[in-house]
């Protein structure tokens, strides 16, 4: 009974319409007063959520990645990208995911990834003779990279829900091979299209005109070295590499590419602030919401369903992913992340799951869910910037999601794929 009132008053609440954040604080309020719980507690475990150091990493990436992307960044990444790739068939294709993985290595986001490449890549894709909804459909697709590259914000999110047993810079390296495989997986698929309809091949550009290209890209890039550089050799914590990402991309952009005008910046700064504050109030309430759900026992009384459907890993995993991939489709990416991972986090102990490598399982089944319909955040954007409904997009966006399906078969079942990077750098 009392797991129901909690969830259920939660349920009830988003379905009249509350925002989720407001509605995990307020069924926070509801279960505590059905358990006799002092209301003073749930206030505690909501400014002790928000309380920690490793958070700072959140507003810091949010910034670096905004000043980059609004920056003129986006457009050097993907003329470095054409300069590699760009002159096979179907190479405006491949240039996209590229540039979409070297974006998302830096932004850490992938809302910024569709709107910042779709804006550059959509139309040029469609002067060159690509169709609009297989531009947009492989922009958003590609975005979901960035959710697994490192710098994610989830990945902080996630170790915070873990209750910081989890390594952030762990999490980071365990990101790399899963979102190296995707895009892999992306651009084999695009290079067959290509083929089958016959898409143009791009121009081989000159090499004077690559040399700058690589030239002006490569300050930009410079920011992944930086991050993971300081991070591996111990120069600095992860948290602290998001400052610094601050700093650097605030001098390449302001005094290196100077594209952007210093009157916009209090604009960009107000939206940065926006866009946190409402992730640290979606921390602080989820928090307070963990802690009702752990004095209820409702992690364990979850632990003994999913344990008592089948005694075999594999199959238990497999009904965790439906059940991301469900919820996924019907709520945004952070919510979950901090509601689901304290009850899961039991239940895929039990079962022998790294913990590492279960948020890269989370992490791909979440970041599927942001382009899907009806909630998918990320596929409003690409079908907003690309002028297109989200019928047509996902139409063309079929292939895209059985590649991404795949994709997370393979993350989930061959753990490797997200541990060993982690392990060979004794994280």
């Amino acid at each position: 009974m009392d797991g129901l009132i909690l969830i259920g008053s939660f349920i009830l609440l988003m379905l009249l319409g509350m925002p989720v954040a407001y509605a995990l604080g307020l069924s926070a309020l509801i279960g505590a007063m059905w358990i006799d719980l002092p209301l003073d507690a749930v206030m505690i475990q909501m400014a002790s959520g928000v309380n920690k150091f490793s958070l700072l990493a959140i507003p810091c990436f949010v910034l670096a990645g905004a000043i980059m992307a609004e920056g003129g960044m986006s457009r050097r990444l993907v003329a470095f990208a054409g300069v590699l790739i760009g002159f096979v068939r179907g190479g405006l294709s491949l240039v996209n995911i590229l540039a979409s993985t070297f974006f998302g290595a830096i932004s850490g986001s992938s809302v910024a990834d569709t709107a910042s490449i779709g804006s550059v890549l959509i139309p040029e894709m469609e002067k060159k003779g690509y169709p609009r909804p297989f531009s947009t459909a492989v922009t958003v697709s590609g975005s979901v990279q960035a959710i697994l590259i490192p710098p994610s914000h989830n990945a902080v999110i996630y170790s915070m829900a873990a209750g910081g047993s989890v390594s952030v810079a762990a999490l980071f390296m365990a990101g790399v091979f899963p979102g190296l495989l995707l895009g892999l997986s992306l651009a084999i698929y695009c290079l067959y299209a290509a083929r089958r309809e016959n898409y143009p091949k791009g121009r081989v550009i000159p090499l004077r005109e690559a040399l700058k290209i690589c030239g002006e890209a490569m300050w930009g890039l410079a920011t992944m070295g930086i991050i993971l550089g300081g991070i591996l050799s111990g120069v600095f914590t992860a948290t602290e590499s998001a400052s610094i990402a601050v700093v650097w991309a605030f001098f390449v952009t302001m005094f290196i590419y100077r594209d952007y005008k210093w009157r916009d910046l209090p604009k960009l700064m107000h939206r940065t602030v926006k866009t946190v504050t409402i992730v640290m109030i979606l921390i602080g309430f989820a928090a307070s919401f963990g802690y009702i759900m752990t004095l209820m026992q409702i992690p364990m009384k979850i632990t003994a369903v999913f344990t008592a459907l089948s005694s075999e890993p594999w199959v238990i995993l497999a009904c965790i992913n439906l059940m991301l991939l469900v919820l996924g489709t019907l709520m945004d990416m952070a919510p979950l992340i901090l509601i689901l991972t304290p009850i899961l986090m039991p239940v895929i102990k039990t079962i022998g799951v790294d913990p590492v490598h279960f948020g890269m399982i989370m992490m791909v089944n979440l970041g599927i869910g942001l382009i899907t319909p009806p909630v998918g955040a990320v596929l409003f954007v690409g079908s907003a910037v690309a002028k297109l409904r989200i019928e047509q997009v996902v139409i063309a966006m079929k292939p895209f999601f059985v590649i991404l399906l795949l994709v997370l078969m393979m993350v989930t079942y061959v753990p490797q794929i997200s541990l060993w990077l982690p392990r060979a750098m004794g994280l």
